[in-house]
């Protein structure tokens, strides 16, 4: 998680970080993931419902010495098929507009997602890109 605030905040304006804290990843509404090789972390992602139906997806990361494996998929792939089995039927997402996040959109467009206008207590940003997939 904190190389994860650390990358974000590199390379983003703090007006544009929309990752949550530890702290806002520790409730309910949230289901948290994390990727090992031998018990050490590699990858993290979550979901945050929205409503009954809807979930973000949020802080997906993969340690950038373990980039290249093919772990970012793989986190996702969990994710998409997680928040299916919750019973959600959507899933969509903010990521940044910067070149570090290149790879990011290019694999949530690879995975079916399309862009669509800011959801849930987001609004328009120039350093943001809104994107969202059906589960059905």
């Amino acid at each position: 998680m904190q190389r994860h605030t650390e990358d974000m905040h590199a390379d983003t304006p703090p007006e544009s970080i929309h990752m949550m804290d530890a702290s806002e990843l520790a409730i309910p509404a949230v289901d948290f993931f994390v990727l090992r090789d031998g018990g050490k972390p590699l990858a993290m992602g979550a979901f945050k419902r929205i409503d009954a139906t809807h979930a973000e997806i949020k802080s997906m990361h993969v340690l950038a010495e373990a980039r290249g494996r093919g772990l970012s998929r793989a986190m996702l792939d969990h994710l998409l098929a997680a928040a299916k089995s919750a019973g959600l039927q959507r899933l969509s997402l903010e990521t940044g507009v910067q070149p570090t996040f290149v790879a990011a959109r290019a694999l949530y467009y690879k995975a079916g997602f399309t862009d669509c206008p800011p959801f849930e207590g987001y609004s328009e940003d120039p350093n943001s890109v809104f994107m969202t997939r059906s589960l059905a």
